[in-house]
């Protein structure tokens, strides 16, 4: 992980991030979407002060993560939603990790309370990340939506601040 380092996302990298975000939606077990927005939807969707990629030591994109926020009402403002995604060829490097410590100190720092999340049960891997980063599971929807003519559940997770109150 030595060579992996986490900056801010950048418009620049908007094709790398599509693409990645686009392998793994193509996997089948990271989203209900099945395509990749464009840029300008997923930029004006995501909060921009956390954003981050994972870049390799020749600047290659490996990953990213964003946060988008759950509501609009003010009583919300701490509360958002995140979505983390990596290049299936460095998956299980320590780059989902790296990313995700960095939203949650860019999180802290601005004053959101709690970072949640839905993942597929299948996706055993981010359940796991998720969890050793401090996320709690706080339920199960059953069969909340359609993915590839079948029903899929939805685990839902989040992280409260121990600092934030």
């Amino acid at each position: 992980m030595a060579d992996i380092t986490v900056r801010p996302m950048a418009a620049a990298d908007a094709e790398r991030v599509l693409a990645i975000y686009q392998a793994g939606l193509d996997d089948g077990n990271a989203s209900f979407e099945i395509t990749a927005p464009t840029w300008a939807a997923f930029d004006t969707t995501r909060l921009s002060a956390h954003r981050f990629v994972a870049v390799g030591h020749d600047g290659e994109v490996l990953g990213w993560i964003a946060v988008s926020p759950t509501s609009t009402r003010a009583v919300y403002a701490g509360v958002v939603e995140h979505s983390v995604y990596v290049d299936p060829a460095v998956q299980g490097r320590g780059v989902a990790r790296l990313l995700l410590d960095a939203l949650i100190a860019s999180t802290e720092a601005a004053g959101i309370w709690t970072i949640q999340s839905g993942v597929f049960p299948e996706n055993t891997a981010s359940l796991t990340l998720h969890q050793r980063a401090g996320f709690r599971v706080i339920g199960v929807r059953e069969r909340v939506g359609r993915h590839h003519d079948r029903w899929r559940d939805v685990v839902l997770l989040e992280r409260r601040s121990p600092t934030v109150s």
